[in-house]
């Protein structure tokens, strides 16, 4: 098993300090890495689309709570789980997670079996016996494809089934040789060499802090919760409180600033992110663990922040946070409902005063009043989402306030409608 050869650096105290010889040499000897990691599964033949299957749900009922209506709206919309995401043949990525895992959330206060039958849908054919994942290649280092790990537990749990616990370890195995800048922080993929994005926070930690409460592992609490204490200590800005997106200890970027590596705005999502990390790590953190205290004093240092940019009319947060003012920009679904979920959860943990559970309920109003319709039949629709917002790349993304208000919007993205249901468990609503 893969838990008896865990390196004795996860046992540190101090942080790792990847040296720039072994960086470099991940960039230019990526199949010498390859040799030593399990072998990504390669697909050898295209997997068929949507399966002509009877539809798990036909129409919405209207009495239920929130939670569970955007849950089985999701389950009509999307009847093959693996095509979340407007997805057009299966991938093995962290909005299959993130909203699979909500509805997972949701069959554990309200059962339901269809809620089990789409989660396994998705899960029993992405991961096949032998514990590889499909369309899933370690050697691109990228954190992204760490945060649908975290459902496999409690498939494992559920199903006796091995491959979910093998299909766990290889996304183990990958922390441990996840490329890192000179501070110990991941890198975001190895595409975008000494860049740490917010975003990653969620995608790699928080599967990373799971893992560690399962198998007793401190140090790898210690190292998941020093990632996000390295992006607050390199990408907070200290007059308005916000994170900025993206950090390039190199500098190098276009989008970098010369001096702080920084890139130029504060993009919502991003931050919320950040902010549903913090809250989940501390889920399954022990109090006694070096950085507990440590993660509920940057909670508490982002709400104070987000209290002061949310919206008067609304309760709503807007794409680039501090700048509502500016034309173009526009009240955002997935920033708004993940703060609310990170604030609820804060307040319901125990980590925030009571008193910031009035943001989260004013926020929670402003998406049922102003962001979601509903159809005839129930489904129920989450709209103005933000579709997609990245840095660097091709064509590139320069992090400019034009770039994130032209990005693409569109209604469901599950970006949107995962933390939408995670803010209506939290709220009970």
């Amino acid at each position: 098993m893969y838990r008896a050869h865990i390196r004795p650096r996860y046992q540190r105290t101090t942080v790792l300090i990847a040296s720039g010889i072994m960086v470099l040499a991940l960039l230019t000897s990526g199949a010498v890495l390859a040799a030593c990691a399990p072998a990504p599964h390669v697909q050898s033949q295209p997997v068929e689309g949507q399966d002509a299957e009877a539809p798990l749900v036909e129409s919405v009922p209207t009495d239920l709570k929130w939670s569970e209506r955007m849950a089985l709206s999701e389950i009509k919309r999307v009847p093959d789980p693996r095509l979340l995401d407007f997805q057009e043949r299966p991938k093995w990525e962290y909005t299959n997670g993130l909203v699979l895992r909500a509805i997972n959330l949701v069959n554990d206060r309200h059962p339901d079996p269809r809620y089990i039958e789409y989660i396994d849908a998705f899960y029993d054919r992405m991961v096949h016996d032998d514990g590889s994942i499909e369309r899933y290649d370690i050697t691109l280092w990228n954190i992204d494809r760490i945060a649908p790990g975290r459902l496999l537990f409690n498939l494992y749990d559920r199903t006796g089934n091995e491959k979910y616990l093998k299909a766990a370890e290889r996304l183990r195995y990958q922390l441990e040789w996840q490329p890192r800048n000179s501070q110990g922080g991941f890198w975001h993929k190895l595409v975008y060499p000494w860049q740490m994005w917010l975003d990653g926070a969620f995608m790699g930690p928080t599967f990373y802090a799971e893992y560690a409460a399962r198998y007793d592992e401190p140090g790898s609490f210690d190292d998941a919760a020093h990632q996000l204490i390295v992006m607050e200590r390199n990408m907070r800005d200290p007059e308005t409180g916000l994170l900025y997106h993206g950090w390039d200890e190199s500098r190098t970027q276009r989008w970098a600033d010369p001096i702080t590596g920084l890139s130029p705005h504060f993009w919502g999502r991003a931050i919320g992110w950040y902010g549903m990390a913090l809250v989940e790590i501390l889920d399954v953190m022990p109090p006694s663990s070096t950085h507990y205290d440590d993660l509920v004093g940057i909670l508490n240092r982002l709400v104070v922040a987000l209290e002061r940019f949310q919206d008067d009319e609304t309760g709503l947060w807007y794409q680039v946070v501090d700048l509502g003012h500016r034309e173009g920009n526009y009240l955002e679904a997935s920033a708004s409902a993940m703060f609310v979920y990170a604030i609820a959860k804060g307040v319901n943990d125990g980590h925030l005063d009571a008193r910031y559970m009035q943001i989260a309920e004013r926020g929670y109003d402003g998406i049922i009043g102003h962001l979601v319709t509903v159809d005839a039949d129930g489904e129920v629709h989450l709209n103005q989402v933000c579709g997609v917002a990245g840095l660097g790349g091709s064509p590139y993304r320069d992090g400019s306030y034009e770039y994130y208000v032209n990005e693409i919007i569109r209604s469901n993205d599950p970006k949107g409608t995962g933390p939408f249901i995670k803010a209506s468990l939290e709220l009970d609503r």
